[in-house]
């Protein structure tokens, strides 16, 4: 399949021009292998109040529903890893969240490159996804070659480590399919070991309940008391079990301007982030994923910690 084969490289020297660090395919099918995972995993109650994770079961495992006719899945991976990390680590965000919003970021990359494809190669039909679909982006990630899913649950690149965004293109262009890659796990332990709600279980199985980005972020009520003095001072999001990893040593700068610190967070205290007032939350932060949370749930998030006996 010359055709294919010639697809496949081109969008990957596209998807390069664009500015995604690494890009694989794979051949549209539904995901047989994750959907008793999937199930189990819903069963099991780990998705604690994400209650969305229930929908569209079936669409989560096939491209096809999410894309009729589709024959291809592009998988991307664009970096955010920062040059500096926040100077005031006293109350910590997440380092996907020092800029602006990845959605927005990452979306506008992935139509970039749609128009690309369609003017390299031709006209396609299919959609985009960044983390904004009922797709598992992980496992497509793993099946493209791009990574293999690590005992925390992310993805793993062995050239750069864990610290970047996924999306996909779900086309109707016939494509030549890159091999899914190794598991570089093996024995290590690092991020089970160093999870303070201990959320990862063995068998690659995240218990989001537990998870602190859940609780900073997706649980909307208040924080069970049980996580009193497991937060770390964990604001939004957490970084701890990236930050053991041992790929990431291999983890280089991102070049994208607008995932770089605003200088007004950079130089928040302590003292900042309690008096944040509502006016200054929605000035700093209306391009930046923390508006997720809402003033609200940071509020929240800050005298939780704040109240610790």
């Amino acid at each position: 399949m010359p055709n294919a084969l010639n697809n496949s490289q081109r969008i990957k020297q596209l998807a390069q021009q664009v500015g995604f660090t690494f890009c694989g395919i794979s051949k549209s099918a539904f995901l047989e292998e994750e959907a008793p995972r999937l199930e189990n995993w819903l069963n099991n109650g780990y998705h604690g109040k994400m209650k969305y994770m229930e929908n569209h079961f079936d669409m989560r495992l096939d491209p096809s529903k999410l894309v009729p006719g589709a024959k291809t899945v592009v998988s991307l991976m664009y970096n955010y890893f920062p040059k500096n990390e926040l100077k005031d680590n006293n109350l910590k965000i997440a380092k996907y969240a020092y800029g602006e919003d990845y959605h927005t970021v990452v979306k506008d990359k992935c139509k970039e490159l749609i128009y690309l494809i369609e003017e390299n190669i031709g006209k396609i039909e299919g959609r985009a996804f960044t983390d904004s679909a009922p797709i598992m982006e992980r496992a497509w990630a793993a099946k493209s070659g791009i990574g293999w899913i690590g005992k925390h649950g992310l993805a793993i690149n062995k050239q750069q480590g864990s610290f970047f965004f996924l999306a996909e293109l779900i086309i109707d262009l016939e494509c030549s399919p890159d091999n899914a890659t190794k598991d570089y796990c093996g024995t290590c332990t690092a991020c089970i070991d160093a999870c303070p709600t201990e959320a990862i279980l063995p068998n690659k199985t995240l218990n989001a309940s537990q998870c602190i980005s859940y609780l900073t972020i997706e649980l909307k009520e208040e924080i069970p008391g049980e996580f009193k003095d497991k937060m770390n001072n964990w604001i939004f999001g957490c970084d701890i079990c990236q930050d053991v990893c041992p790929w990431n040593r291999f983890s280089k700068a991102h070049n994208e301007q607008k995932f770089n610190i605003k200088s007004e967070i950079d130089h928040f205290s302590q003292k900042d982030w309690q008096e944040i007032t509502e006016s200054v939350f929605g000035n700093l932060f209306s391009k930046s994923a923390i508006k997720r949370t809402k003033f609200e749930g940071l509020k929240r998030n800050i005298d939780f910690i704040d109240n610790r006996d």
